[in-house]
């Protein structure tokens, strides 16, 4: 999913997908998000903070802002470097909805239920949708993003393609400091400027966010998720959910039957059906795609104990199911090629071990799987 449309459509979330699939950030890339002396960057931060000063900003908080900040090549590689792909939904609800997201997510609805519970009371959102965003968003806060916002913003808004987006995302990060809500060696996030456990980008931290703890602050950066999962269910009320509504469900499923739908869709051919309610349009309010909003539906379910889904989706272009996948990146590692999981998506680190297989035994080193390779593994 790219960033660009998540903004497009009030961008809360940052990097959701990133989020999903994983992968540990490597040494390379993070030395790639260290501030380097930049003149025209340097120029444009002052020019930035004469404005930020004409709109309300104090010296006092701008200064605090930017000491330490800087230019951060890192962001503009990411930026540029965005690709346009579809995951097919059954890719996307492998990794949104895999089984250790399901057993986490369960054990964080344990732990925090009485939060989520009190959090449900007071919005009328249901906690088993909560706690799924905060899953896909950051992997329940263990990937909150740790790149300081002010430096990413400030990057973006000089060089980036959307520089009056990010400069208007500036500004409202430094209203967020002015306020005490947090300073600004603990206001870090993704590379675009997502921040916290369900990953607000600063315009909607501003219009959402709410103070659930009773501290003073609304403090989405905190171990404590109890204030982000707060402001998710106050962003989701205000967007119009539905108290008592499900998203939709499966088509034949109690919860595709419980209303009066909105529509039924199918994103995938072969594939299930969803019959879906408005508070499927509320989810895509937070990513405006339906593989989110079916991912974050499909795992609150799961979460709550439902099961999975039960029509199959097919083969895919290449023959394999996704059971054949999964066996397919298990005989890999086994093989002493790594794929770093079995979750079915073949993504780059099962093409590299698909590639290093086929040039194991003298093959065309093409990364792509069949049928024919399985067997051979077999």
């Amino acid at each position: 999913m790219r960033i660009s449309r998540r903004m497009a459509t009030l961008g809360i979330a940052a990097t959701a997908l990133t989020a999903c699939s994983g992968g540990a950030v490597t040494q390379s890339a993070r030395s790639r998000m260290q501030t380097v002396p930049n003149r025209g960057y340097d120029a444009w931060v002052a020019g930035f903070k004469t404005r930020a000063a004409a709109n309300g900003i104090s010296q006092t908080t701008i200064g605090r802002a930017f000491q330490g900040a800087g230019y951060l090549p890192g962001v503009i590689e990411r930026d540029r470097n965005q690709t346009e792909f579809k995951r097919s939904l059954e890719d996307y609800l492998a990794i949104a909805a895999s089984d250790d997201r399901i057993e986490t997510g369960r054990a964080k609805l344990r732990q925090h239920n009485a939060t989520l519970s009190q959090i449900e009371a007071k919005y009328g959102v249901d906690k088993h949708v909560v706690v799924a965003i905060w899953g896909l968003e950051s992997r329940y806060g263990a990937r909150r993003g740790d790149i300081q916002v002010v430096s990413a913003l400030s990057t973006l808004a000089y060089e980036g393609r959307r520089g009056s987006f990010f400069e208007s995302q500036l500004m409202a990060a430094l209203k967020i400091l002015q306020a005490g809500d947090t300073t600004p060696d603990r206001m870090v996030g993704s590379w675009a400027g997502a921040m916290g456990h369900t990953q607000f980008i600063p315009t909607s931290y501003l219009a959402y966010a709410v103070d659930f703890t009773g501290d003073g602050r609304r403090d989405i950066w905190s171990d404590n998720p109890t204030d982000a999962l707060a402001s998710t269910a106050a962003y989701l009320k205000r967007s119009g959910w539905v108290t008592g509504q499900p998203w939709g469900g499966e088509q034949g499923s109690t919860a595709a039957r419980s209303g009066t739908p909105v529509a039924v869709i199918q994103p995938q051919v072969p594939g299930p059906k969803f019959v879906v309610f408005k508070n499927f349009s509320v989810i895509k309010r937070y990513n405006n795609s339906d593989s989110y909003a079916i991912g974050v539906g499909h795992l609150a379910d799961r979460i709550a104990g439902g099961g999975p889904l039960r029509t199959p989706f097919g083969p895919d272009a290449n023959g394999l199911t996704l059971a054949d996948r999964k066996e397919l990146q298990k005989r890999l590692t086994a093989a002493g090629f790594d794929t770093d999981g079995a979750d079915g998506v073949i993504g780059s680190k099962s093409q590299a071990a698909i590639s290093a297989y086929q040039r194991s035994l003298g093959l065309p080193a093409t990364g792509e799987p069949s049928a024919a390779l399985l067997n051979r593994l077999r």
